[in-house]
């Protein structure tokens, strides 16, 4: 089994829309899928229970019991749990990033956003945690500067997911309505950029598993 974990110390960088729609996007490859909500606003526990899948289940957690949710999961069979977390500071997303065999740190091409970005991929290099980051509700042309600058910016620190998320109105659909994005619209741009960024995440979280 492996455990990602979204982290951030900004907020508002689009962490739980990742979480739900990466999720479907693992559980369409094949991935037996758990989510853990460790984020007071349960926001991944209400989108869950807007979709009503008994094979993509959600759950709210306290950190204190996030050791022995993990270990249940396993003992599940599950392939991979994703943990949603609130801001870095609090204590739910430091178990989480404890828990982690990789942290996905998320944010958006806007400048305070990368700053907060790389303070969070610096502090998870103290920690002695795998982490990579991703650029999530960028412009449609991926050549605008303000991504360029973003890249240049974060690989600095760390390395990067691919692709780059674009902010498109799916996204918003599936939210709304306990959807993955390759739901909404399957054959869509935004579903292909999810399920190819899986690929990129899988590809990583290889080594982990072998290794485990």
């Amino acid at each position: 089994m492996r455990t990602i974990a979204f982290v951030s110390q900004k907020g508002g960088c689009g962490k739980t829309t990742l979480a739900t729609c990466l999720a479907v996007a693992a559980k369409e490859a094949g991935e037996h899928v758990f989510i853990l909500d460790l984020d007071c606003q349960k926001s991944a526990v209400r989108w869950g229970s807007k979709r009503h899948d008994p094979h993509l289940l959600v759950e709210a957690v306290p950190s204190a019991r996030l050791p022995a949710a993990l270990t249940a999961l396993s003992k599940r069979n599950m392939s991979l749990v994703i943990v949603d977390t609130p801001h870095l500071d609090s204590p739910r997303t430091l178990a989480a990033i404890k828990a982690a065999d990789l942290c996905i740190v998320p944010a958006r091409p806007a400048t305070f956003d990368i700053w907060a970005a790389e303070v969070t991929g610096r502090k998870l290099k103290l920690m002695g945690k795998e982490f990579v980051f991703l650029l999530n509700q960028c412009p449609p042309l991926r050549e605008a500067s303000r991504v360029q600058k973003g890249l240049a910016a974060l690989e600095v620190v760390g390395s990067l997911l691919r692709p780059h998320i674009a902010a498109r109105v799916g996204f918003l659909e599936a939210a709304r309505t306990g959807k993955g994005v390759t739901e909404v619209d399957p054959k869509g741009t935004a579903a292909q950029e999810m399920r190819d960024l899986w690929m990129d995440l899988s590809r990583r979280l290889r080594p982990i598993q072998t290794c485990g």
